[in-house]
């Protein structure tokens, strides 16, 4: 059984100085500006019974980010292992192209939350 979810808008940030070091009597430093080096969406699948994480960063969160991210799973699980997966109610998940990937991977089970849950 996997938990499946996303996190989008990660930001990647560097400041633009260095910190000081922490010295005695004086704390550690850091510059109040930064640089932005774009976002990053985290896809990420628990796996509920051994306790490890399937992870991968994409660019994008979209239908076709998702399926991405479900093929590196495919390719991760031992095959012959059913896989029921938990998911929220994105519309990704339940994109078309999403159900057709379903349908050609039938180990795959997926289980909504419902909706407007936490």
């Amino acid at each position: 059984m996997l938990s499946v979810d996303e996190k989008s808008q990660i930001q990647a940030l560097d400041r633009t100085q260095p910190g000081l070091l922490l010295k005695r009597g004086r704390c550690g430093t850091m510059t109040h500006d930064y640089i932005r080096n774009g976002t990053t969406t985290l896809f990420a699948a628990l796996d509920v019974l051994e306790g490890t994480v399937i992870g991968r960063c994409m660019q994008r969160h979209r239908h076709q980010e998702f399926i991405r991210f479900l093929n590196v799973i495919e390719a991760e699980v031992p095959a012959g292992k059913v896989v029921h997966v938990v998911l929220d109610n994105y519309a990704a998940h339940k994109h078309p192209k999403v159900v057709r990937w379903l349908g050609r991977h039938p180990r795959f089970v997926f289980h909504f939350s419902p909706t407007s849950a936490s």
